[in-house]
């Protein structure tokens, strides 16, 4: 004899239920409303679609039905709207569980993902569940804009339907963390990250993106957001333009800042003297900025300063008078550059760039 059929499995005691109530027109009692619940919960974590739950639940009840007399027949329908109710808030009940539970644990592995602490072996097998295969290398590109943004937030989830619509499943992540929209590609799918950069900037409204360098392993995400996040960090202290930035564009300026001590002694040896200028050393930075972002040309610095070119001049020889450097000799300019540069990284002159380092 066949055994009962999945759906049948959750109906233990429904047609008893069905045949109490009409006999005595009564409501459902709180204990047979449970456990119709607890039906519909193991339902749910079984797998099974509700719809065929529902059409099951409904079929015993015609079943039923074709037994009654018709006084009792009645109240079959009541009774069955307070089954199948209690049954598919059990369900529901199950499934928010699940995907609570379910979000935890992708939190749970971004944030291990992203932080470098969990255990590399255990990582690389988690993330089989969430479509990564940390053996091969990967990239990571990090987005802001001018507020925070969270799993489940329209701008997050409008990025990621247009990627997913665009690219399908790549094996890519793309999540939020600290407020950042972040997207964890192969590191050879330059082209998702570019796309992904794109609408991130359109989305945040003129926000900024960074793109790190692809690195091999479990340890390679972690790497590369690292780099990511660097590189945001050096564009807000540098201001340096462009809403997309690459972190493989700007490994000098790590390089420069890794003796922080000898940066800084450079920086007010180099400097210092500038601090002697009416207004303070600021304005005499900024000219020296703008002037070697324009390839020393005098004209196209004037303009980003909004000053004329005379008043520029002006400026580029004070700062020789009191520097003893000249910014237009090209055996000074590369020492007044590098100083430059260490100035805005190290928050000089507003700053103690001694003990900032």
């Amino acid at each position: 004899m066949a055994g009962p059929t999945v759906s049948e499995q959750y109906l233990d005691g429904y047609a008893q239920i069905l045949r109490d109530v009409c006999a005595t027109g009564r409501r459902l009692s709180r204990d047979e409303l449970d456990v119709r619940r607890s039906q519909g919960e193991r339902a749910a974590e079984a797998g099974v679609g509700l719809r065929a739950l529902v059409r099951a639940h409904l079929c015993e009840a015609r079943a039923v039905q074709d037994t009654l007399a018709a006084p009792g027949a009645r109240h079959l329908l009541a009774a069955v709207e307070q089954a199948v109710d209690a049954f598919a808030e059990g369900f529901e009940r199950a499934q928010r569980l699940a995907v609570r539970q379910a979000e935890a644990a992708r939190r749970e592995f971004i944030d291990d993902l992203l932080s470098g602490r969990s255990d590399l072996g255990r990582l690389a097998e988690r993330a089989e569940r969430f479509g990564l295969r940390l053996s091969q290398s990967h990239a990571v590109a990090v987005a802001i804009g001018p507020e925070p943004y969270g799993d489940g937030f329209p701008v997050a989830r409008s990025i990621e339907a247009a990627v997913m619509t665009r690219f399908g499943n790549r094996h890519t992540l793309l999540t939020t963390k600290d407020g950042r929209l972040i997207c964890v590609a192969p590191g050879d799918q330059a082209d998702l990250l570019a796309f992904f950069a794109k609408q991130a900037y359109a989305a945040t409204d003129g926000g900024r993106v960074a793109i790190g360098r692809a690195h091999p392993g479990p340890g390679g995400v972690v790497h590369s957001y690292e780099e990511a996040l660097n590189a945001l960090d050096l564009a807000r202290r540098m201001d340096l333009e462009g809403p997309v930035l690459h972190a493989a564009d700007l490994l000098v300026y790590p390089v420069l800042t890794r003796d922080r001590q000898a940066m800084a002694d450079l920086v007010e040896s180099t400097l210092g003297p500038l601090r002697q200028a009416r207004g303070g050393a600021q304005p005499l930075v900024d000219t020296l900025s703008a002037y070697f972002d324009s390839g020393c040309v005098a004209t196209d610095a004037a303009r980003r300063l909004s000053l004329s070119v005379r008043a520029l001049t002006y400026r580029l020889e004070r700062i020789h008078t009191l520097t003893q450097a000249d910014p237009a000799d090209p055996r000074h300019r590369y020492t007044l550059q590098t100083a430059v540069i260490g100035a805005r990284l190290l928050g000089w002159p507003d700053g103690d760039s001694r003990r900032d380092a």
